[in-house]
């Protein structure tokens, strides 16, 4: 009985909190059928946010994947003076309003400021520019791709490392034929989670971007400007598809990964 009424619950609360909301945007959207969605999607002002948002978006996968690496081994393999600081500063953007990152990002690069002056002196343009909203978004998801990492580098352990480097493999050959093979689904998955974390980032990107449309609106910057100028059908299509994006990553992640492990 404690088992169902857990079960119960869970569902219940994943109900209320996640699948009605989110069905009922599904719902919104398609109440009159495919032709209002295409439409909406379709416009000049949404092509641009959806194509500025994944611009964003991919960039700051790559650079948390780099970043992400290096902080994970770092962690996971070594012990040095500073090592809990560099903890806390990865968990710092769990702690701080996407905003307060925004209004950080623009006291250091903002074209008044010293770093930005300098920026904007030699052609560089970071606050209301694509960079800063690069910049604001890697903050965001920091955290995700190294939690998931170094777990499973702990994991695994070093013997087999330490196996490699004893026949003589380099550092970079250990890494690329004995780490990155035993992280690389935890790798992907946290990838995912950037990902979806970065499309669908709005506190600090309203910020850092000024919201130009046609120039730095994002999807969830494009959705607010619907809903301010009452245009249901564009917002809800925006939402959407910015749901259908995170969804699809999730879902190819979780399919693939059955398949990896049985060959």
């Amino acid at each position: 009985m404690g088992k169902w009424a857990t079960r119960l619950i869970a569902l219940t609360y994943l109900a209320f909190l996640l699948v009605i909301p989110v069905g009922i945007v599904f719902y919104r959207t398609f109440k009159d059928g495919f032709g209002p969605f295409w439409d909406a999607v379709t416009t000049p002002g949404a092509e641009h946010a959806f194509r500025i948002t994944v611009e964003v978006a991919v960039m700051a996968v790559i650079g948390n994947t780099v970043f992400g690496l290096i902080a994970a081994l770092l962690i996971a393999r070594y012990r040095f003076p500073g090592r809990w600081l560099l903890n806390a500063f990865i968990d710092l953007p769990l702690a701080v309003s996407p905003v307060v990152v925004g209004l950080a990002l623009i006291l250091v690069y903002g074209r008044f400021e010293p770093v930005g002056r300098f920026l904007g002196d030699h052609g560089f343009k970071v606050i209301f520019a694509l960079p800063g909203m690069v910049l604001a978004t890697i903050f965001v998801s920091l955290p995700l791709l190294v939690r998931v990492l170094v777990p499973v580098l702990e994991e695994i352990g070093t013997e087999q490392e330490q196996a490699a480097y004893t026949l003589g493999a380099s550092g970079f050959q250990t890494f690329r034929r004995v780490t990155l093979p035993a992280i690389r689904w935890a790798l992907a998955y946290g990838m995912v989670l950037t990902l979806a974390r970065a499309l669908g980032e709005f506190g600090a990107i309203a910020v850092v971007s000024g919201n130009l449309v046609g120039k730095t609106q994002t999807l969830t910057l494009y959705v607010q400007q619907e809903f301010q100028n009452f245009d249901a059908v564009g917002a809800y299509a925006a939402a959407f598809l910015l749901a259908l994006l995170a969804i699809i990553s999730l879902v190819v992640i979780n399919v693939l990964r059955p398949k990896e492990h049985s060959s």
